[in-house]
């Protein structure tokens, strides 16, 4: 789960993380009073999307009056922003922050993530931060090295010092980063972080170093433990279908092909889709509908499918191990007929009382092909499609 940029920082607050000043606003008659709360007579205007890339979007906008900042602030707010990160998508605009503005002696990179490798948090760090961080990670990956922390015994002062001597600081800045390091681990056991970044961390003319912009993505899998942090989710930022999917513990990607998936278990469910596409057919999503296949979540399932005009056929390839084949087909036909599909939905069983299950099906009267094996199943679903 992501978080926006201004409650990234609301956590980095709380963790005694440096950031800038600022306020946000939902709607443009907070504009003023944001201005004189974040004081000085610049600022910086900010859309809060989850995504990066905004300022080369022109999603971040530096302001020198207020008349500028009414202006940028009534064309960002309320329209949608895409940015490199959004594969083509445009994400809705519902508030902006407004920062002040800092005197700026360079831009560094930091982040910590969940490195599956070495089953260690990892600090990514860079003496080149700034808006073309994936260039410098694609034409000069020399100037991106890792620090792996033990877990045992969490974030050592010499790796500090390590990363210090590298990113070449001075001073307090040196002494700084120590502690934002600790306090950055810290967050992320607290908070079940799978990422954090700033993105620049910046150093002042004071030699301070602040986030200037930041990022936090919450482990999806450990949300039950961090009420607080559920409350913070966007769904305006979500695909509206795979939001929905969530509400029924559904795990549903959409893509761009014409036949829809439905599959229980993640691996078989890849298995399904790659199967597919080696008949000469496009997969139109991912959808996994787990162990429990009940008649309700099967319904959920095919209107998640169905959502998309583009679905011309439908493969279900359910495993009942938990749940018995027979079961599963009397919780397909219940949902085919619930939903009234129009379009031919071939099923592919196997496990307990498999053969009862296909004979459930064979006798329901409706348009439901019955195949023997996977290979059989995806075969049978793209030429329905094509028909």
């Amino acid at each position: 789960m992501n978080l926006h940029e201004y409650q990234s920082k609301a956590l980095f607050a709380e963790y005694g993380i440096k950031v800038p000043q600022g306020q946000l606003i939902t709607q443009l008659d907070e504009l003023n009073s944001a201005l004189d709360a974040v004081g000085d007579n610049a600022w910086v205007v900010k859309a809060q999307i989850h995504a990066g890339a905004r300022g080369k979007a022109g999603g971040v906008k530096l302001v020198s009056s207020r008349e500028e900042a009414m202006q940028v602030s009534s064309e960002l707010l309320g329209s949608a922003l895409a940015t490199i990160q959004t594969a083509g998508k445009a994400l809705p605009i519902n508030s902006l922050l407004i920062e002040q503005t800092l005197d700026i002696e360079e831009e560094l990179y930091l982040s910590l993530l969940v490195d599956r490798v070495t089953r260690t948090h990892t600090f990514v760090i860079s003496a080149a931060g700034g808006m073309d961080i994936e260039a410098v990670a694609e034409e000069t990956p020399e100037k991106i090295f890792s620090v792996h922390i033990d877990p045992t015994v969490g974030v050592m002062p010499y790796q500090c010092r390590e990363v210090g001597f590298a990113l070449g600081l001075k001073g307090s800045a040196f002494k700084q980063l120590g502690q934002l390091m600790s306090r950055f681990y810290q967050l992320a056991l607290d908070k079940d972080v799978s990422q954090l970044e700033i993105n620049p961390l910046v150093r002042t003319t004071d030699n301070d170093l602040i986030a200037l912009d930041a990022k936090v993505n919450i482990d999806p899998n450990a949300l039950y433990r961090q009420p607080g942090l559920v409350e913070l989710r966007d769904f305006s930022q979500e695909d509206e279908r795979e939001a929905k999917a969530s509400e029924h513990e559904l795990n549903y990607i959409a893509l761009d092909g014409d036949i829809g998936c439905m599959v229980n278990g993640a691996g078989l469910a890849m298995a399904t889709m790659d199967l597919i596409k080696l008949n000469g057919g496009n997969p139109a999503n991912f959808l996994d509908v787990g162990g429990g296949a009940t008649p309700e979540r099967v319904a959920e399932a095919f209107k998640l499918i169905l959502s998309s005009s583009d679905v011309k056929s439908i493969l279900v390839n359910i495993f009942g191990g938990i749940v018995r084949c027979d079961l599963i087909a009397e919780g397909i036909i219940q949902a085919v007929q619930e939903v009234g599909l129009n379009i031919p939905v071939v099923v592919r069983l196997e496990g307990t009382n498999v053969e009862l299950g296909k004979e459930i099906l064979a006798n329901s009267d409706l348009s439901i092909i019955t195949a023997d094996g996977l290979a059989d199943a995806a075969r049978k679903v793209v030429e329905v499609a094509g028909a």
